[in-house]
């Protein structure tokens, strides 16, 4: 076993509000020196007999024709690293990339060369291993993506508390502090911010975005604060007011006693669903004490759950972030998005408030609708509904909340999916109107 002391000691002399926040998972992890430590330290040599991966003998990869046939890369040496092993940390060239890509608007503050993962949930999950644990208060505005409870909840033992994301017809920004409130003071805590949201498709505004950090820094005075910004949507903003990047650089360095964590990765940004290629990033320097200490916790994390990333999705995220039009690339999918958010928008101003209530949405993929209260109308009533009668799908959120996947749907069928949820809603309600009616007419009798 070996002693993760000394790392533990480089995050304290760091930020001791670091070290108080890591969990007792994360306080043990530390990258173990067996066969990819190993293994990496004889990169290069003439003769490397250290990983058990099969090649031609000279570190070329042994490829069935079948499986190099499907793949469209540059060069060889491409090829060959697609069908290799990777780093458990990723690979260099993409590490750098991704996070040239994320300071491509210009944040002058520190970041880690990102850690690469399968995906954004095993992200996140990966910051619950580091920060959750049992009884670990979780702040989470509400309604918010359900497997944040099986990421923090089910997994860490973690405690997810929260406040409403909405009050009135704006943002709350306060909902993070109210939900941490009752917490003991000095108590580390972990919170989630996620803009563009995910069900709401809500990103805070210039304004929301000064109070919603002051907020936080409040909390901060009480309690380590870990502050998990879930980027998975980035950059998918339609309104001028709405910042386009992240809340990670604002909130890096605002306090000694908040730490934030990036999670991103090409899923969303570079409609790369199926390629599950996601990075974590902490607030530090590369090649620092605390940078060093903490890639170590997260590969010994990463190995011990699936080994390594997967390679081949990584080199074709190389590919896409080497190309000069990337960026124009990514523009043009935001503008087609943006197209369907504007249909959307007038479609939902037109609807009947006394069946429903669209909360306000400006980015991302989603548009979230409340159920009017006083219909006694269950979410997942009309979801059944919809799919049973008119041929249409949507996502039931609690007892209250339906939310529509733009991102899916053509503009030119908007108008008609909100049409065929006003009727599901309306048919709801008429339905429970007259069963309340046979009811009072029966006891009457």
């Amino acid at each position: 076993m070996i002693d993760p002391a000394p790392i533990n000691e480089a995050i304290r002399r760091a930020s001791p509000a670091l070290d108080a926040a890591l969990s007792d998972v994360g306080r043990r992890s530390i990258f173990p020196p067996d066969i990819p430590f190993q293994a990496a330290q004889a990169r290069g040599k003439r003769y490397n007999a250290t990983i058990g991966q099969i090649t031609d003998g000279g570190g070329q990869a042994e490829v069935l024709p079948a499986l190099s046939q499907t793949l469209a890369l540059p060069s060889s040496e491409d090829h060959n690293r697609a069908m290799l092993y990777s780093p458990v940390e990723g690979m260099p060239e993409l590490r750098q990339l991704w996070r040239e890509w994320q300071r491509r608007l210009g944040p002058d503050k520190s970041s880690t060369l990102p850690t690469v993962t399968a995906g954004l949930t095993h992200g996140l999950s990966l910051v619950a291993d580091l920060f959750g644990g049992p009884g670990r208060a979780v702040a989470i505005p509400s309604p918010f993506w359900g497997n944040y409870r099986q990421t923090f909840g089910l997994r860490t033992g973690a405690r997810v508390v929260s406040a409403p994301a909405y009050r009135g017809a704006g943002y709350n920004c306060e909902a993070i502090a109210e939900a941490l409130a009752g917490e003991p003071a000095g108590e580390p805590a972990v919170a989630i911010l996620n803009f563009p949201s995910n069900p709401g498709g809500y990103s805070a505004t210039v304004d929301e975005r000064r109070r919603l950090r002051t907020s936080l820094l409040t909390v901060a005075d009480q309690r380590p604060l870990v502050v998990v910004c879930d980027d998975a949507y980035a950059g998918l903003v339609y309104e001028p007011e709405v910042p386009a990047e992240s809340m990670f650089w604002e909130l890096n360095g605002a306090h000694e006693n908040l730490i934030p964590v990036k999670v991103d990765g090409g899923t969303k940004e570079f409609c790369f669903f199926g390629g599950r290629v996601g990075f974590v990033t902490f607030p530090f320097e590369p090649e620092s004490e605390v940078a060093e200490a903490l890639e170590s916790k997260v590969k010994c994390l990463v190995r011990a759950a699936m080994g390594s990333p997967v390679a081949t999705t990584q080199m074709m995220l190389v590919q896409a972030l080497r190309d000069n039009d990337i960026a124009d690339q990514v523009e043009t999918v935001r503008e087609l998005l943006e197209k369907r958010y504007r249909v959307l928008k007038a479609a939902l101003g037109q609807v009947d408030r006394t069946l429903l209530r669209p909360l306000p949405f400006n980015s991302g993929c989603f548009a979230l609708i409340e159920l009017a209260r006083e219909l006694g109308v269950d979410a997942d009533n009309v979801r059944r509904q919809l799919l049973d009668e008119q041929d249409t799908g949507v996502i039931a959120i609690g007892e209250r909340f339906l939310r529509l996947a733009f991102c899916s749907v053509r503009a030119s069928d908007l108008d008609e999916i909100v049409a065929r949820l006003g009727r599901g809603i309306g048919e709801l309600a008429r339905r429970g109107t007259a069963q309340r009616h046979r009811a009072t007419s029966r006891k009457r009798e």
